[in-house]
């Protein structure tokens, strides 16, 4: 079983703005090679903070109303979620070591 979650219209208020763990949202497209170079290590991200991060993938194809709606223009959009806000937001593909950088304060404020 993934550690990711897909998100969708449906179940976005759920999954994402109601989450009790800080989400990380990943904005992509199939089609994206950067989005494709990232997804590894969001995978890995999943794993490595379960219990203390939620990663959200988002198909900006399937789902061009949640696009809209936090106004991407580009992918891969990352946005960090902490009590249904946006707390952080980074657009492009990123090391790994960016990617716990972005999480990391919120993640730590989870516990262990």
């Amino acid at each position: 079983m993934s550690d990711e979650v897909t998100v969708t219209k449906a179940n976005f208020e759920t999954e994402v703005t109601g989450a009790s763990l800080p989400v990380l949202a990943d904005f992509w497209a199939e089609w994206c090679g950067p989005c494709r170079m990232i997804a590894p290590m969001l995978r890995d991200l999943a794993k490595d903070y379960k219990d203390r991060l939620k990663v959200a993938k988002i198909n900006v194809d399937n789902e061009p109303d949640l696009a809209e709606r936090f106004n991407i223009q580009s992918i891969p959009t990352l946005l960090v979620f902490k009590g249904g806000k946006v707390v952080k937001q980074h657009i492009g593909a990123v090391p790994r070591t960016v990617l716990d950088k972005l999480v990391a304060d919120l993640v730590a404020a989870q516990g262990t």
